[in-house]
């Protein structure tokens, strides 16, 4: 049976308190290890930076302890005071390179590049270690004004190593374009936490799977 060779990259909600780390780790419980949840983005917004670190904490240690790549979302300085795998960085975000300084050269640095091929290619050169388009599909978790095609994800995986992230919108009803065209990864929040978190990552997987197949020269 063919799996795609794209992974699930999970966004947190913005709300992140409560009983969220029991969700997280129903989630991650639930993955499939031939179409993994590979990371975590921990996204949270108008919070002081010692308020983020308190609700991080437990979900980066349930993250370690499944091997998920735990990534701070916007802020370097969060991510250099958790020590987090790595940081995704918006346009007005920060650079690459102080990223790269400030957290060193394991730390994982994803850019959003919209439906830019400059900006992938400018992130890319600055070395970045992937980079992110979207949104490809209206999103309820945030308002979008760039909206790629799936071929943008075919170019870009056809010329560069450096692993591309598609986001925005994306479901178990319309990824298979995204995995066709050769999605590295496929970032997804409101498909998860919008409902049963563990049936959200199973339902993901298998449609990432059934979409593998159709892809030609795949059994």
């Amino acid at each position: 049976m063919a799996h795609p060779s794209c992974s699930i990259y999970l966004i947190s909600p913005l709300d992140v308190s409560g009983d969220f780390p029991d969700r997280l780790a129903r989630a991650l419980d639930a993955s499939d290890p031939a179409v993994p949840v590979a990371a975590f983005q921990f996204r949270v917004k108008d919070m002081d930076e010692h308020q983020a670190a308190r609700l991080a904490e437990p979900l980066q240690r349930i993250c370690a302890e499944r091997e998920v790549a735990f990534i701070v979302n916007d802020s370097i300085a969060l991510a250099k005071r958790l020590g987090a795998d790595g940081v995704h960085l918006g346009q007005g975000d920060g650079t690459v390179a102080d990223a790269r300084q400030r957290l060193g050269r394991d730390a994982q640095i994803g850019v959003t590049c919209h439906d830019s091929r400059h900006l992938a290619m400018e992130a890319g050169e600055a070395g970045a270690d992937y980079v992110a388009f979207g949104a490809f599909f209206p999103s309820s978790t945030k308002e979008t004004k760039h909206r790629p095609e799936p071929d943008l994800l075919a170019w870009w995986s056809m010329l560069f190593e450096i692993p591309c992230v598609a986001i925005g919108g994306i479901t178990a009803d319309n990824c298979g374009a995204l995995v066709q065209a050769g999605a590295d990864f496929l970032a997804v929040s409101h498909a998860v936490w919008g409902g049963d978190e563990a049936e959200g990552v199973r339902k993901l997987a298998q449609a990432m799977t059934a979409a593998a197949r159709e892809i030609p020269g795949t059994d």
